[in-house]
């Protein structure tokens, strides 16, 4: 078996947005949520399914994986590879702007739903030491949970390190899954969960067709564009902070402290001052 890199937009959405393989996206809200018993989640339908992108190369035509539970509930599932700016405020506006639009012209207030948001970060994002945490609005004091509808979760990649060995609980079976399914070869022994064990398979590439993959690829390839222009910025910045601090005479270790410069690209600057 050879498994995409779920943090790939074409991979996290052929795999969460499989309108054939709702078990997947099911099992997934259920393990987040911690939703057990006459509680957990049994049917959604996906409100955004996978689509190819019309041009290679460009984002695919979702921008998250949405569905709908029976109860009307509605889950938001994104994936969110580096840190933008203004990323906590979008989460709020796009999570309300989604709740409020439940409500057509002169439907009343008591029809809103609950909207959960759920977002998989290849960040850090929060002052915590949990890979997961969940948010709600409660009251400063007394933590009454009155204003019950909007909730919002964070699966933060960077601070799971549980080894294969090490997994218990199917949030972690599926957060390793997100994390490491590229770097693996076939299902670990451990995974006894239907929607989990389909995840995987949906995963791997052996079993996608060509333009799936030649989207993927196209993907991968825009990503490391994006990478490298990132990268050209951060380094056209630290020279020009370097330059200024050679003019004002600061000495060589200062300067690699604060640029990350190396000595010889510092000497080849001096040069030119």
């Amino acid at each position: 078996m050879e498994f995409a890199d779920i943090k790939n937009d074409i991979a996290f959405r052929k795999i969460f947005g499989n309108e054939k393989k709702t078990e997947i996206l099911i099992s997934f809200l259920n393990a987040v949520l911690k939703l057990e018993g006459n509680k957990k989640i049994d049917w959604v339908e996906i409100l955004t399914p996978y689509q190819m992108p019309i041009i290679f190369g460009a984002k695919s035509t979702i921008l998250d994986v949405r569905a709908k539970d029976l109860a009307g509930n509605e889950y938001i599932v994104e994936m969110q590879v580096t840190d933008k700016a203004g990323f906590a405020k979008r989460v709020v506006y796009y999570t309300a702007k989604n709740y409020s639009s439940q409500l057509n012209v002169g439907e009343e207030y008591y029809q809103l739903k609950r909207t959960v948001f759920i977002g998989i970060l290849n960040f850090e994002f929060l002052e915590t030491d949990n890979y997961l945490s969940r948010h709600l609005i409660l009251d400063v004091e007394t933590l009454e949970h009155k204003l019950k509808d909007l909730d919002f979760n964070f699966i933060e990649l960077p601070k799971f390190n549980k080894t294969e060995n090490e997994l218990k609980t199917l949030i972690e079976k599926w957060i390793y899954f997100i994390k490491n399914a590229k770097n693996l070869s076939v299902i670990p022994p451990n995974i006894d969960d239907k929607g989990l064990k389909s995840a995987y398979t949906e995963a791997d590439k052996h079993t996608w067709t060509q333009k799936d993959l030649h989207a993927y690829m196209c993907e991968l390839i825009r990503e490391t564009d994006q990478k490298t222009e990132k990268m050209k910025v951060i380094e056209t910045r630290n020279i020009e902070i370097a330059k200024n601090m050679l003019e004002e005479n600061e000495p060589n270790a200062k300067i690699i402290k604060y640029t990350g410069l190396t000595l010889e690209e510092i000497t080849e600057l001096r040069k030119g001052i």
